[in-house]
């Protein structure tokens, strides 16, 4: 098992510093009365874990997470060395796991690797910043705020365009899948269940971006899905405005519907738009 880096003299890190990012795995209660996500199409259901990225693979996935967050966080700098042997035996991992993981962040943008120079920490110009898992660590660390607005431009950019589009290909299947992400939320309101809500909510715009018929958005909605998931809540603080952002779910499903692109796209801005001045809290960090 992967442990807390020990003490050494290279500046990865301090003592206990590699615990600062705490995970907590919300409690799931049974819920009824409500549609789930039991027997749907796993095409459909597939939106919700698109953006799992690396984490969640023992400790290959565990090491790509905690030195991801250090690069991002600052806490490596740009053109700092790492040096495979080190990173083994101070997070106690092998040699493999170690490489595997660092070709996971070069992958990433965050580091390069060449003869004769060794692997270092890029620069953040370097990095994809559309990569889901670097949404997350940005979204936890010093460039919280910065992260948070990007995504928000991004999305009211990209959203409305995928329900107008969306609005004229008339899937039922889709369109009912749609409506029944719609109840949901309207159950988590009702019963405070901050968790599915954020759930359903993802699924919603996800799929929706999906079904736009353009294939460059579709690439897209794994960046949607990650911004909905390191707020914790939709974008435009459905779980703190409670009916107002429902009936704009509601409506753009009736748009969908009604092929009605216009008022598809309409209510879509609305719903990105509503009290921007809302301050949303983000999260600790989930753990996968």
């Amino acid at each position: 098992m992967m442990t807390t880096a020990r003490p050494a003299e290279s500046g990865l890190a301090g003592p206990g510093e590699l615990d600062r990012y705490p995970y907590a795995e919300p409690s799931r209660a049974d819920r009824v009365g409500a549609p789930s996500w039991d027997g749907a199409d796993p095409d459909l259901g597939r939106v919700s874990r698109r953006a799992a990225g690396s984490r969640g693979r023992g400790l290959h996935g565990q090491l790509v997470q905690q030195l991801g967050q250090m690069i991002v966080s600052g806490d490596l700098g740009a053109d700092r060395p790492l040096v495979p042997e080190e990173i083994g035996q101070r997070f106690e991992v092998s040699r493999t796991v170690v490489r595997e993981s660092l070709r996971v962040l070069e992958a990433k943008g965050l580091v390069s690797a060449r003869p004769n120079v060794g692997t270092r920490v890029r620069p953040v110009s370097d990095w994809n910043l559309l990569d889901p898992d670097i949404i997350e660590w940005r979204a936890f660390g010093p460039q919280r705020d910065d992260q948070r607005r990007e995504l928000a431009e991004l999305r009211l950019t990209i959203e409305p365009l995928a329900a107008r589009l969306a609005a004229g290909h008339g899937r039922e299947d889709i369109q009912q899948r749609l409506s029944d992400m719609v109840e949901i939320m309207g159950h988590a309101m009702a019963q405070g269940d901050a968790l599915t809500l954020s759930r359903a909510d993802t699924e919603f715009h996800t799929l929706l971006i999906q079904v736009a018929g353009n294939r460059m958005l579709e690439h897209l909605s794994g960046i949607v899905s990650a911004a909905l998931q390191v707020s914790g809540a939709p974008t435009a603080g459905c779980d703190r405005l409670g009916e107002s952002s429902l009936v704009l779910h509601g409506r753009i499903v009736d748009g969908l519907a009604a092929g009605d692109a216009s008022g598809a796209e309409s209510a879509m801005r609305q719903l990105l738009t509503v009290h921007p001045d809302v301050e949303r809290v983000v999260p600790a960090p989930r753990e996968h």
